[in-house]
């Protein structure tokens, strides 16, 4: 399970998020700036951006190896297909 709550409304938005599963529980601090929202989550609200990004991450690499804090868009120095790729993990809009 993954809980994302927005903590900050600046820009950068800040981010608390808890990956939980039956091995236990990582909690990670994250930013999110407005425009790089916009370029891979538009029309998705932030909340569910950066869930899509937890789940593509989840989809490579396990919990703990995600980082503590971090910008989402380091994401992409790691796996550059990520801008692309996230549309995947968005809820449908509709």
């Amino acid at each position: 399970m993954i809980d994302v709550s927005r903590t900050g409304d600046g820009d950068p938005m800040q981010f608390r998020v808890v990956i939980r599963d039956e091995d236990g529980a990582t909690r990670h601090e994250v930013t999110l700036r407005r425009d790089f929202h916009e370029a891979i989550a538009s029309g998705a609200t932030p909340e569910a951006g950066v869930e899509a990004a937890f789940r593509f991450l989840l989809d490579r690499e396990p919990k703990e190896a995600i980082l503590g804090r971090f910008d989402l868009a380091v994401i992409s120095s790691y796996f550059p297909e990520f801008p692309q790729a996230i549309a995947a993990y968005l809820p449908e809009r509709g």
